[in-house]
C-alpha cells in the first residue's frame, strides 16, 4: 500500500501569511515618515472635527460648513494674533538672534575661566566646518526647509480632508480589518479619537498658562524679548519634559548677557513655572482631561524620538495617548480578558 501524500498546503498558507506580515512590516519601516505625517494629519483633523462639531451642536451648522468655518476660526485666530502682535514678536525675534551669539561667547568665556576649556566655540566651529553654511550645506538646508514647508501643507490639507470627511475614511480604514474584528477596531478608534481629543483640550490649556506665566515673570524681571521667550515656552509645552528644558535655554542666555544674577533669577521662575504645572495646574486639568503614566510619556518621547527623529519627538505625546489607548483596549482587554479603565472613558471596567 502507497502512503497518501502530505497536504502541504496549510504549511503554504501560514508561510505566506508570514511572508506578507514580514513584507508590510518592512514597507510600513520603509515608509515611516510617511506614517508620522498621516498621523500629524490625523491629529489637525481632530482639532478641526472638535470644533465643527461644537458648531454642530450649536449653530446646527450642516457638517461641511461646520468643518470650513472651524477652518476659518483657526487661521483667522491664528492671524489674529499675528495682527495684534506680530510687529513686537518680529522685533523681540531680531533681538533675541541678536543676542544669542554674544550669549554663546559669555557662556564659553565662563566656563574657560573655570578650567573647561572652551566647549561652545568648538561646537560652533564643528557645525561651521567644511564650509559651514557654503555650498552643499546651503543646499541641504534649503533641501530641508522645502521638505518642512511640504510637509506641513500635506498635513494641514490632509488635516482638513480628513475633518470633512471622517466617516469615509474610518469605514475605509475598517473595512481592512477581518469582518469579526471590525466592530472591536470600530470601537477602539472611537476611545482613541476621545481620549485625543482630551489630551488636546487640557494640553491648550497648559500652553496657554505656561506662556502667561512665564511672560509675566520674565516681564517683571526685565528680561529682554520677554514676549518671545514666553511664546517659545508655551509653544515647546506641547512638548513633554524636553519641551521645558529647550525653553528655558534661550531665556537663560539672555538673561546671562545682562547679568549672571539675572541669570539665575531666570532659573528660578522657569523652575517656579514648571512646579505650578505640574503641581496645581495639570492635577485640575486631568480631571476633565487625560492622564498618561509619566514614565510612559517620557519613554515615548525616547522611542518615537529614535523612530520617526524630530517629528516623532513633536508628536510623541499624542502618540502616546492613541498608542496607550490601543494596548490597552486590544490587547489588556480584548487579548488577556483583563478588565482596565480607558482613559477618557467614564464606564468603570467590569470584573
Amino acid at each position: 500500500m502507497t502512503a497518501e501524500p502530505e497536504n502541504d498546503a496549510p504549511f503554504v498558507r501560514r508561510a505566506l501569511i508570514v511572508i506578507a506580515l514580514a513584507a508590510a512590516a518592512l514597507l510600513l519601516w520603509q515608509l515611516r515618515f510617511v506614517v508620522v505625517l498621516l498621523f500629524g494629519a490625523v491629529l489637525i483633523a481632530t482639532i478641526f472635527r472638535a470644533i465643527a462639531d461644537l458648531l454642530e451642536k450649536y449653530l446646527r451648522l450642516p457638517n461641511r460648513l461646520a468643518v470650513l468655518a472651524s477652518v476659518l476660526l483657526v487661521v483667522g485666530l491664528i492671524g489674529a494674533v499675528a495682527w495684534t502682535i506680530g510687529a513686537q514678536v518680529a522685533a523681540q525675534g531680531q533681538r533675541l538672534v541678536d543676542t544669542l551669539p554674544r550669549a554663546a561667547e559669555i557662556i564659553d568665556a565662563r566656563l574657560a575661566s573655570i578650567g573647561l576649556g572652551h566647549p561652545v566655540s568648538q561646537s560652533l566651529q564643528s557645525v561651521h566646518s567644511g564650509g559651514g553654511l557654503i555650498g552643499t550645506n546651503v543646499k541641504a538646508f534649503v533641501s530641508s526647509v522645502s521638505l518642512s514647508v511640504a510637509s506641513f501643507l500635506i498635513v494641514f490639507f490632509g488635516g482638513i480632508f480628513l475633518a470633512a470627511q471622517p466617516r469615509l475614511y474610518g469605514i475605509g480604514t475598517i473595512k481592512l480589518i477581518p469582518a469579526g474584528r471590525r466592530r472591536l477596531v470600530a470601537e477602539a478608534m472611537e476611545e482613541s479619537d476621545r481620549a485625543l481629543r482630551l489630551w488636546l483640550k487640557g494640553q491648550l490649556w497648559a500652553m496657554i498658562l505656561i506662556f502667561l506665566m512665564t511672560w509675566g515673570g520674565l516681564w517683571v524681571l526685565g528680561v529682554p524679548s520677554a514676549l518671545v521667550l514666553a511664546l517659545i515656552s508655551g509653544v515647546l509645552e506641547f512638548i513633554p519634559y524636553a519641551g521645558a528644558i529647550t525653553s528655558s535655554v534661550p531665556a537663560i542666555m539672555v538673561a546671562l548677557v545682562q547679568s549672571p544674577e539675572l541669570a539665575l533669577w531666570v532659573v528660578a521662575l522657569y523652575v517656579i513655572v514648571h512646579h505650578i504645572e505640574a503641581y496645581l495646574i495639570q492635577p485640575v486639568i486631568q480631571q476633565f482631561a487625560v492622564e498618561i503614566p509619566a514614565v510612559i510619556t517620557l519613554f515615548a518621547l525616547l522611542a518615537f524620538g529614535l523612530l520617526f527623529g524630530i517629528l516623532g519627538v513633536l508628536l510623541a505625546a499624542p502618540l502616546a495617548v492613541v498608542s496607550y489607548v490601543l494596548v490597552k483596549r486590544l490587547y489588556v482587554i480584548e487579548a488577556l480578558d483583563t478588565p482596565t479603565p480607558i482613559p477618557g472613558s467614564d464606564e468603570k471596567p467590569t470584573p
